[in-house]
């Protein structure tokens, strides 16, 4: 094996040379093009405005008050830096694929197959959550109708059999099932209700399997058809966000404004995790680059547009709750609701209950989108099947993949829980979006753009000095509003030497700061771009902050994409066949001279 090998790149003029020969492809078994702008940037709200403003903000809030709203303020910005180097990724290689592709021409094949793995990770745990919450919020809308499906038919295998574990232990303590959370209760009667046959307990979660298969269905069928769906759910949801905005103010009482932070920046920062979920999938209407009309004109226009949308419409929301009731009492499951009931609306609270079910419908159809694309995208390199990149004669889909794709989300939506592993899904996003603005300075310093190419570039601001006058910056205001923590750094909360258990938190912290000087020192000696360097920066921050705990599942799922590698991708890879060809070419001239 030879190590140069493991870095060929994907070489980006003839990425474009072949994209613009594919219009005969187009009518001969491609994909078909029909987005427009309007259509992108729908689903990228789509996308976007989901879990977040409907589950996710309450708890934020409910831990930094209404400063919360400048945490969406700086969460955007932060996307933003990313958005931009999406946006020049899709406009200098407008194919399918997302970070895999990117990572492909700008760091070479082994990058693009981990971040490819991480993606195909991070839309089915990210799938599969969304599918049991849109369970969880069907089941709850039927109920304020007294419709109630059996338990055991609407919640997973796994949560089931904890829950009866755990209210059977406190019952042989001498408690009751009312000494139990609610939560535990339903688990414990989910059980009990649920036919057996033999020892095997008839418990799943069918709502959540239900929809996605009707979601696979749609995807399966056509991306013209993906795209009215998505774009009349998300009608529907706006209409319903700005009712709740407009509604919603009439109610509003500054004096719930006061303190506008009342845990100090501590408190808004603890809502980092909660907030960049809200954002998370703007980068998912990438993967639909070959089915722009225009994708080098529109895909970075619509990123940045459902960016600037989504970021006023979370600010707002966010002022309009904590002006309405006291953040204190926002820390539940369903805020907005919540808030329209508690002032007797309850028309309103109903509407907005079935407005989150869309929401999360949309949702659940953008990554569904996105996810057998990726599939289909590593297969045509040979990193995966070809299988996975076959195209449905008549409805233009990835159709194998789309069916995988339905089947890796909907089956352990039906029996399990993945609550303890949904992180993953954010820290896959962040490694990606660290990945593409790692990309952006790579290909701007090896790769010149072709000629005659056109469309959205980063905007160039040198970050010699800059970069070390904004990390002295964050290190005097850490010092400042954060003095404990700080000294703490290298040692226990008592004072003494810091032990593993306490050293192995703060690994990603530790290696925060390494990149930090490492990216100084290139930014001071090879000019770096400023806007690349601050989103690589600002989101490897972002990882630190999801624990050690996530950092090593996410490590183990890279490990086994390795084995996957190294046992199959690197023989079948494209690139391994015109290497090795060019090799042959090379000794037979040499021969022959």
């Amino acid at each position: 094996m030879n190590i140069r090998n493991l870095f060929r790149k994907k070489d980006i003029a003839s990425i474009v040379a072949e994209f613009d020969r594919s219009e005969a492809l187009h009518t001969t078994g491609g994909l078909v093009r029909n987005l427009t702008l309007r259509d992108l940037t729908s689903l990228g709200i789509a996308a976007v405005i989901g879990a977040g403003i409907f589950s996710t903000i309450g708890n934020a809030s409910a831990a930094g008050g209404p400063a919360v709203s400048l945490l969406f303020v700086f969460t955007a910005v932060a996307c933003a830096f990313s958005a931009m180097c999406y946006a020049q990724f899709a406009s200098t290689v407008p194919v399918s694929g997302s970070a895999y592709t990117y990572a492909y021409t700008s760091f070479g094949e082994l990058i693009a197959w981990i971040i490819g793995w991480d993606l195909l990770m991070e839309y089915c745990i990210g799938n599969i959550a969304v599918a049991i919450s849109w369970s969880d919020y069907l089941t709850s809308f039927l109920s304020g109708f007294n419709l109630n499906i059996p338990l055991y038919l609407t919640m997973d295998y796994l949560s089931a059999s904890r829950g009866h574990s755990a209210v059977t232990e406190l019952l042989t303590q001498g408690k009751t099932l009312a000494d139990a959370s609610p939560a535990l209760q339903d688990a414990y009667r989910a059980w009990q209700m649920a036919p057996s046959f033999g020892p095997i307990r008839v418990v799943a979660d069918i709502p959540a399997l239900l929809i996605t298969i009707l979601i696979t269905y749609l995807v399966y069928v056509g991306i013209k058809e993906s795209k009215r769906t998505a774009n009349l759910l998300v009608l529907l949801k706006l209409l319903v966000i700005l009712m709740v905005i407009v509604v919603g103010a009439f109610y509003v009482q500054p004096a719930n404004w006061s303190p506008f932070a009342p845990n100090g920046i501590s408190g808004v920062l603890k809502g980092v995790s909660a907030v960049f979920f809200a954002y998370i999938g703007f980068d998912a209407i990438s993967t639909t680059a070959e089915e722009c009309t225009n994708p080098q004109r529109d895909l970075p226009k619509a990123m940045i547009y459902a960016l600037i949308i989504c970021t006023f419409l979370y600010v707002t929301i966010t002022l309009v709750l904590t002006g309405m009731v006291p953040y204190t009492e926002l820390g539940i499951g369903d805020p907005l609701a919540y808030v329209f009931e508690r002032l007797n609306l309850n028309v309103l609270s109903g509407i907005v209950a079935f407005s989150a079910v869309i929401a999360m419908t949309s949702v659940l159809l953008v990554f569904q989108i996105g996810q057998p694309r990726i599939w289909m995208t590593m297969s045509r390199d040979g990193l995966l099947p070809r299988f996975f990149s076959k195209i449905h004669p008549k409805y233009k889909t990835p159709y194998f993949a789309t069916i995988v794709s339905g089947m890796v989300v909907g089956i352990p939506a039906l029996f399990m829980n993945l609550t303890e592993v949904t992180d993953l899904t954010s820290i896959g996003t962040l490694f990606a979006f660290v990945l593409v603005c790692g990309g952006i300075l790579l290909i701007d310093h090896d790769q010149a753009r072709p000629p005659g190419t056109k469309g959205f570039r980063v905007p160039y601001y040198n970050s010699k000095f800059i970069l070390p006058l904004l990390i002295i910056t964050g290190i005097l205001l850490a010092l400042y509003f954060n003095p404990v923590g700080v000294k703490h750094f290298f040692s226990s909360s008592d004072g003494t030497n810091a032990g593993w258990d306490v050293v192995k938190h703060r690994l990603p912290l530790y290696g925060f700061f390494i990149v930090c000087l490492v990216m100084t020192y290139y930014a001071f000696t090879k000019n770096l771009s400023l806007i690349p360097v601050l989103g690589l920066l600002t989101n490897l921050y972002l990882m630190t902050e999801l624990g050690i705990t996530n950092w090593s599942r996410f490590l183990m799922w890279l490990a086994l994409g390795l084995i996957i590698y190294f046992s199959y991708s690197y023989r079948h890879s494209k690139l391994n066949y015109s290497t090795t060809n060019n090799n042959s070419d090379s000794a037979t001239s040499a021969k022959i001279s």
